[in-house]
């Protein structure tokens, strides 16, 4: 996979940022070992496109104007609380001679006897590894086949998974990434419900026994405090 992403400088500037994202630019910052930061903005469209291939755990070229192009690992998205929409990005960019450490996503895939035939729940302990290599040999995915969950009584372990060659993962052989679990009984699924309606019994009664003056201090500073907020804006 060779994605690449050109990135043009920008200043620091409140105002510039709020301007870059009217015209749909992300701003962003690389920085790494060894190397002074430097602001920068990406095309969102662009970005967005990449960032759905690689996440963050596939090398990208990124391609800087007036300089010369380097690998970076997308770091951090920032996204907006509410819409959800990408705020700012962090890229790291790594030098190909140095081993890096990194979370790579672990992908599902096959079909579990223990699920199918005996209607079992599959129970995913782990949905990433922390692995160390050099960039270059950085895996995108590691891929964990669920059909030898045969029972309930099956494992799959970290040792059990086919890590690429060249990476070191930073967990435990005997650390279980899945199982399948029994279903459910009826009678354990009823002790579910009246439990959920318990609970919303409690809830319900505790807001009828609330009282009125105490609803009106909920969330509300005391007068005293409004006060004294009031007077240190006056001075």
């Amino acid at each position: 996979m060779n994605l690449q992403l050109t990135a043009t400088p920008r200043s620091i500037s409140k105002k510039e940022r709020a301007s870059l994202r009217a015209v749909d630019m992300i701003p962003a910052v690389v920085y790494g070992h060894g190397i002074t930061n430097e602001n920068v903005a990406v095309p969102r469209s662009v970005f967005e496109k990449a960032y759905q291939e690689a996440g963050e755990s596939t090398l990208i070229t990124l391609e800087l104007t007036g300089k010369k192009p380097v690998q970076v690992l997308i770091q951090d998205v920032d996204r907006h609380p509410t819409s959800g929409a990408i705020l700012h990005v962090d890229f790291y960019q790594v030098r190909m001679d140095e081993e890096i450490t990194n979370d790579v996503p672990l992908v599902y895939a096959g079909e579990s006897a223990a699920v199918k035939a005996l209607g079992g729940i599959l129970v995913k302990n782990l949905s990433t590894l922390k692995v160390k290599c050099l960039p270059a040999a950085l895996p995108h995915e590691i891929a964990v086949d669920i059909s030898a969950l045969v029972d309930f009584e099956s494992r799959i372990t970290v040792a059990d998974i086919a890590i690429p060659p060249n990476v070191e993962v930073l967990a435990k052989p005997e650390d279980i990434i899945a199982v399948v679990e029994p279903p459910r009984s009826e009678e354990e699924l009823k002790a579910l419900d009246e439990k959920v309606e318990e609970n919303v019994e409690e809830v319900q009664k505790v807001v009828e026994e609330k009282k009125p003056d105490e609803e009106a201090e909920d969330g509300a500073a005391p007068k005293e405090a409004k006060k004294e907020t009031k007077e240190k804006k006056e001075k």
